[in-house]
């Protein structure tokens, strides 16, 4: 397979065609010299009295549109290939949803855990169809509230089933998240391989009580499970208990820690809306892979658009003709 800049050609013997084009070229411009001596040699032709000259630039128009048709279709026929995103074809992915009541502090609109629920529906839909998505929610316990299933309905509607509850520990979420994964049904053509997976971990606060996060973590890398984190909430979040403003700034040390230590990433989002372009984010890493396929369509309908522009150029020539 030959490489050119950006591109691979999985059929590069046949670019010597383009070696046309500039003889083509070459060809028109001979020809256009040699009819601005005839005309300065006789004198003004019937025809150009016929066409006028702000009709050239039409020409010229018709003709470049119509080499580069021909250079594009060359180009197709070369059997061009690039990098293209390609669903995975099996994965279980689990969405650990931090519930503690630090999530309804309203820094994000309308608070924290509503956005959440939201973007956490809208990630559902980005993953490749043949994904199995648990869903687990934790606070100062954890629990698996779906076990891996493709069915994204019934994820869904649990996830706007979830309530906030007391206290925060990080490391619970883990550890049901690796119960849930474990649940992963087995794929029938390799029965004895564990399943392929990952944990995205969204969370505003802090470890309060035991387990701890950063044993949980080691956990899932000793099961090559990373976890990607998802830092959530504004350093100004705040709850109102008893009457009083109780500070809920983000933890981002802890999540960032859990993330190296598993081998995952952590990523930081303050509103909804950088919420969703995180999911969209981590979507594309676990969802999809880069494959190297043929893209010779994208080729043909380039020169299906030069084709077009050429023949409207010589249309419009041709209508003026009296």
């Amino acid at each position: 397979m030959m490489m050119l800049p950006m591109i691979a050609f999985m059929e590069p013997g046949r670019l010597w065609w383009l070696l046309m084009i500039p003889a083509l070229l070459v060809l028109y411009l001979v020809l256009l010299r040699r009819k601005s001596n005839r005309s300065r040699s006789t004198g003004i032709s019937n025809l150009d009295k016929v066409l006028p000259k702000q009709q050239a630039w039409k020409r010229h128009i018709a003709v470049g549109a119509a080499v580069l048709a021909l250079a594009a279709l060359n180009v197709a026929f070369a059997k061009p290939a690039d990098q293209v995103d390609v669903p995975r074809d099996r994965a279980t992915i689990v969405l650990a949803l931090d519930v503690s009541r630090s999530m309804i502090a309203e820094d994000v609109q309308p608070n924290r855990l509503d956005a959440a629920k939201a973007a956490a529906k809208d990630f559902l839909g980005m993953l490749p169809p043949r994904f199995n998505v648990a869903l687990v929610a934790f606070a100062g316990s954890a629990s698996v509230v779906v076990a891996p299933t493709t069915d994204r309905g019934l994820v869904s509607r649990a996830v706007d089933g979830l309530q906030v509850a007391p206290s925060t520990s990080i490391g619970e979420g883990i550890y049901s998240s690796l119960d849930a994964m474990a649940l992963a049904p087995v794929d029938p053509d390799h029965p004895d391989d564990p399943a392929p997976g990952a944990i995205v971990l969204l969370s505003d606060g802090f470890t309060n009580i035991p387990r701890y996060s950063a044993p949980a973590a080691e956990e899932a890398k000793k099961r090559k499970i990373p976890i990607y984190t998802i830092a959530y909430g504004t350093p100004d979040g705040y709850v109102v208990d008893g009457g009083r403003r109780e500070p809920v700034p983000v933890n981002h040390e802890e999540l960032q820690r859990v993330a190296d230590i598993s081998g995952g990433k952590k990523f930081s989002a303050g509103s909804a809306s950088e919420l969703k372009d995180v999911y969209k984010n981590i979507a594309a890493q676990i969802g999809y892979v880069k494959e190297e396929q043929e893209v010779t369509e994208i080729y043909t309908g380039y020169a299906l658009g030069f084709a077009v522009l050429a023949a409207i150029a010589v249309i419009s020539l041709g209508a003026r003709w009296p």
